[in-house]
């Protein structure tokens, strides 16, 4: 499974075209993605089959959010819901940096049969098996990670620990620099199936359709 990170419609569009399994649609790539433009969703779905994840982030930086940021993102993913995400991408943390089990389970409820990924924020935790174990416990249909450390070939070791332990009951998605030149390597190593990747090259600003057609190639 290829995933592609979608930070503008321009991306997303190039995206939705290609061989791409599917998409996770957010903005501001400055801020690590946040809940995109609804109208631009609109769009997208509209005109192309292939499915859209929705991020629901309303700010940038830390994974702990106040009473008002959190009834933001209820809203956000029951109205995106409605106009029919085929996928959520969340993740919510307490003060200490852990996983804030009733806020992600009321989020889960709202999203009811939709696909639910637990994002990056996962990374962040003390305990990489024992959050594991939590979100699966939770509901989480997938988790995407690094392995705990700032990209995927620097946590390799532990996401192939993660994949073999725990790779049967949660869809271990392996992100954060996987591109073409690296991800055939991390395949072999961590015996990940699921890989995620923003598809843009250094000095790029866009996804690019060959290095999607690449990663799918390269990571199939």
């Amino acid at each position: 499974m290829l995933e592609i990170a979608c930070f503008e419609i321009t991306s997303a569009e190039t995206a939705l075209k290609s061989m791409a399994d599917r998409i996770e649609f957010c903005a501001d790539m400055a801020r690590g993605g946040v809940t995109p433009d609804f109208y631009e969703f609109l769009h997208l779905k509209r005109n192309y089959t292939t499915p859209v994840y929705v991020m629901i982030r309303p700010k940038g930086g830390s994974f702990f959010y106040t009473a008002a940021e959190f009834r933001d993102m209820k809203t956000s993913l029951i109205t995106f819901k409605e106009a029919g995400a085929d996928g959520f991408v969340f993740g919510i943390l307490d003060v200490h940096n852990e996983i804030d089990e009733s806020r992600n389970a009321e989020l889960l409820e709202l999203a009811g049969n939709v696909p639910c990924t637990f994002h990056r924020a996962f990374d962040r935790t003390s305990d990489l098996g024992k959050s594991i174990a939590t979100l699966i416990k939770l509901g989480f249909t997938s988790v995407l990670t690094s392995g705990g450390e700032k990209t995927a070939v620097e946590g390799k070791e532990k996401l192939k620990t993660l994949i073999q332990t725990y790779g049967e009951q949660i869809e271990i998605i392996v992100g954060g620099g996987v591109r073409s030149d690296n991800v055939a390597a991390l395949k072999r190593f961590t015996g990940g199936t699921s890989f995620h990747s923003s598809a843009i090259l250094k000095y790029d600003t866009f996804v690019t359709t060959d290095e999607i057609k690449k990663l799918k190639q390269l990571s199939s």
